[in-house]
């Protein structure tokens, strides 16, 4: 999986088509990645004693990395990951105009 935490995403598919975000964690062996702000559900939770309040509170929940698109600034579109090696070290670059991601 070549999606990293902090990348800026554009979803493909699903109900939040569209949608631009960042990845808040990515999961590489359920191949799954959290994003900021999108599939969130509704949680009831049970009040824990006197210190934990009882309610409904947001969670976000894993979506599948091939449901996202990375965002390349340079050509303002969703952009496949090439790998490019310079002086030993390998980078991702944009497939389309080849800028550093």
């Amino acid at each position: 999986m070549k999606l990293h935490k902090g990348d800026k995403i554009v979803v493909l598919s699903g109900k939040y088509r569209g949608t631009r975000s960042v990845i808040e964690e990515a999961r590489p062996g359920d191949n799954q990645v959290i994003v900021t702000g999108v599939n969130v559900a509704k949680r009831h939770t049970k009040a824990q004693g006197q210190t934990m309040q009882g309610g409904i509170i947001d969670k976000a929940m894993p979506m599948s990395a091939s449901a996202v698109a990375i965002w390349c600034d340079k050509h303002e579109g969703p952009a496949k990951i090439g790998m490019k090696i310079e002086d030993g070290r390998k980078s991702r670059v944009c497939r389309k105009c080849g800028a550093a991601l």
